[in-house]
């Protein structure tokens, strides 16, 4: 009876031992760092639902003043349109196409939207109006939002990459989770981005 009391107590404590050793060595970082990249896109894409939401508001108070613009403005639609039709499910994150459709989608939507703020400086009636003026800083509070949504993203992707890449991350990536493969980070989608813009007062 001591006997086996003695090897059940053994046993308990090696169990113990050899799950804080587990737990301390990293074993769960890959899927923590998984699953922070996946929240990390969520608010991407909630960011983008706000945007998109604000955009019919924006293209109706616009519409009232600058009639003769119905180009633009039709574009911007189109591009809302366009881009809230391709939805990006945590799954799709492996899927570097389907990220790039998605990312160029919004590119076009933010290009259509600042060609619509550009237009919007030749109505003095309008810059005045105050359901655009707010708009316009919802607008631009969103896309900061944007990009600091978009900036989690990357430094969560970065963490869980390097995770799967470096020691000890490697061995338990190669052991117990061969299944999570790297994952694609943002890249620009618009074109020329790497050059600075030019800005011409004549």
């Amino acid at each position: 009876m001591d006997t086996q009391r003695f090897r059940t107590t053994w046993q308990v404590a090696i169990l113990l031992l050899v799950s804080s050793l587990l737990a301390g060595c990293g074993i769960n970082n890959i899927p923590t760092y998984d699953e922070q990249v996946k929240s990390a896109w969520s608010q991407v894409e909630n960011q983008y639902q706000r945007r998109a939401d604000l955009i019919p508001n924006l293209v109706e108070t616009v519409k009232g003043f600058a009639r003769q613009e119905q180009e633009t403005l039709t574009a911007v639609v189109e591009a809302r349109a366009k881009a809230t039709s391709i939805n990006i499910s945590a799954d799709d994150l492996n899927d570097p196409a389907k990220m790039r459709q998605f990312e160029q989608a919004q590119s076009q939507l933010t290009g259509a939207l600042s060609r619509l703020m550009a237009v919007s400086e030749r109505y003095p009636d309008l810059k005045s109006n105050q359901n655009f003026l707010a708009l316009q800083s919802q607008l631009e509070g969103t896309e900061n939002r944007i990009a600091v949504a978009r900036r989690d993203f990357i430094a969560a992707v970065e963490r869980y990459n390097t995770e799967i890449r470096t020691f000890p991350g490697r061995i338990w990536h190669s052991l117990m989770y061969s299944d999570m493969p790297i994952r694609e980070n943002f890249s620009a989608t618009t074109e020329n981005a790497e050059q600075a813009p030019q800005v011409n007062f004549e």
